[in-house]
């Protein structure tokens, strides 16, 4: 019977060996990547040629100085309600239902078209011809439109707003209510 392996010793590579290892697994991906760092490449050159290197190594050797500047500028009220608005603003963009904009939009695009068609015909329009203009089916159909829109302005959408007013606002607003002809009340 053949006597157990007591001492296992590892093979050991050499300096050379473990250089050549890393140089083949560096140009096998290499390889394998070749279309995106040719591309990157190619994106790198642009950027070069535009002097987007240049002013990126120019903010990151002075990196503390733009950062510094940067807060200053933002360390301001106008930055503050800017930056407030913008994010009002996208989330008030998130409820667009862009389904109910889009006719309303490709009738206002037709609208500006015909504006722009009969720009040039300046013939005043008497107060007789107004009313006949209301006959006309395109017309009515518009002011029909602009009315039910004025009519979705006026309804009340208390309910569907969202408060962004700080909270100590907000307990002002609760202890007021308002009347018919849009006076505030305290409550009793």
């Amino acid at each position: 019977m053949a006597k157990a392996i007591k001492n296992v010793h590892k093979i050991e590579m050499t300096a050379e060996e473990k250089r050549a290892q890393d140089l083949r697994e560096i140009e096998t991906a290499l390889l394998d990547n070749k279309d995106a760092i040719l591309e990157t490449i190619d994106l790198l050159k642009h950027m070069n040629n535009r002097g987007a290197l240049t002013m990126a190594t120019s903010l990151f050797a002075e990196g503390d100085k733009v950062l510094y500047t940067l807060v200053k500028a933002l360390d301001n009220p106008e930055a503050t309600n800017l930056l407030k608005n913008m994010l009002l603003l996208v989330g008030v963009l998130g409820t667009i239902n862009v389904k109910q904009l889009e006719p309303f939009v490709v009738k206002l695009n037709a609208g500006v078209a015909r504006m722009a068609e009969n720009k040039e015909q300046e013939k005043p329009i008497s107060y007789l011809g107004f009313a006949k203009t209301l006959k006309d089916p395109e017309v009515n159909r518009a002011v029909g439109l602009l009315l039910d829109f004025l009519r979705g302005m006026g309804q009340d959408t208390e309910d569907l707003e969202r408060n962004t007013q700080p909270p100590e606002e907000q307990a002002i607003q609760k202890d007021r209510t308002r009347d018919y002809d849009g006076n505030m009340h305290k409550r009793d």
